[in-house]
């Protein structure tokens, strides 16, 4: 069975971020890495798939049944400074697994030497910059890819995150056993590459702050995103973001507090904003959201900007506790005037 593919989070780009944008992941030179046993970290990174619940993975696209929540548990990040300087990029894959029958190839876009372009160019193999940073873990919607999501993720490393993007066995781009209701096993494997990357012997690790991690995602990995906040809560994570998703099979929010910024297109059909909306008014912790006025279920050139310069804002604030950036993200939401924002961070 052939699964048609859909459009992407950073479809029709090119002319934006340059040719490239939307490269395969096989671009980048692969290095082998092995999987520690599972880890006996906070993270719920065990080998075992999980099988799905009763309550469907996808049954809240069209809305979610969360209660609004009022903020009662404020995210304060110890205060600090992001780079002032953007960083040259390098890329990264590296080959995780979670057990024998869950691959987890993960793609790593991180700081590196050399002199920055004003758009990301990531180079194979760049030579790690010196430094510690914080970690973001990507995961791709259904039937995409990280390397889709390149002109964002690229920037954000640009900007001083190291990004990983891990490729879903069940759900990317290509699955020979595409099954969208792995989504339910996608926060397991999430975690399973923070130990991985965290557990690394290889130059990468040591600028790596594993006291500074965050989790985003588009879509399914948005949903994905939200369940590492919510019923597969991983303690380690500070920050999420998440881009056109909704909550994860209806379980709420729980755990240490911590920051979540939602980016979501008003005419989105695929998750449906009021679902999307509903999920952000659910979470008891500092909250922004991110309503792209004309915007779909994708990013579009026109609201790239927007998206992508709130979002690094928003990191730097939540992982590096720059105060600053936290005054920015009023205006970076404004580029284009083609979003509007609810913000109680």
């Amino acid at each position: 069975m052939v699964t048609m593919r859909r459009r992407t989070l950073l479809a029709g780009l090119a002319a934006t971020a340059g040719a490239g944008a939307l490269t395969a992941c096989a671009a980048g030179t692969t290095s082998a890495a092995t999987t520690p046993a599972p880890s006996t970290s906070p993270g719920p990174s065990g080998s075992a798939t999980t099988s799905a619940s009763a309550a469907p993975i996808l049954a809240s696209t069209t809305a979610s049944s969360l209660a609004p929540q009022s903020v009662t548990a404020r995210f304060t990040p110890p205060p600090g400074t992001a780079p002032a300087s953007p960083f040259a990029v390098g890329k990264r894959v590296f080959e995780f697994s979670r057990g024998a029958d869950r691959p987890l190839p993960t793609t790593v876009w991180y700081p590196a030497t050399g002199e920055a372009p004003a758009s990301p160019d990531p180079a194979d193999d760049a030579r790690v910059a010196t430094g510690r940073y914080p970690v973001v873990l990507f995961s791709h919607g259904l039937t995409s890819q990280p390397a889709d999501y390149e002109a964002m993720l690229a920037r954000w490393a640009q900007a001083g995150f190291v990004v990983a993007g891990p490729t879903y066995p069940h759900t990317s781009y290509g699955a020979t056993d595409f099954d969208s209701s792995d989504i339910v096993n996608q926060p397991a494997d999430a975690s399973a590459v923070l130990d991985a990357l965290l557990a690394l012997s290889d130059p990468l690790r040591g600028i790596l702050d594993e006291d500074l991690l965050a989790a985003a995602g588009h879509s399914g990995g948005g949903i994905t995103t939200a369940g590492l906040f919510s019923a597969r809560r991983d303690e380690r994570l500070k920050a999420g973001v998440i881009l056109a998703g909704t909550d994860f099979q209806g379980g709420p929010f729980t755990g240490t507090s911590a920051a979540l910024l939602f980016v979501h297109g008003r005419k989105d059909k695929t998750v449906a904003y009021r679902a999307g909306h509903a999920v952000f008014e659910a979470v008891p912790w500092s909250r922004a959201m991110l309503s792209i006025t004309d915007g779909g279920h994708v990013t579009q050139a026109g609201d790239f900007e927007a998206t992508t310069a709130t979002s690094t804002e928003f990191l730097r604030w939540a992982l590096y506790g720059d105060v600053a950036a936290r005054g920015r993200i009023p205006a970076a939401a404004q580029t284009g005037e083609v979003a509007t924002l609810e913000t109680d961070l």
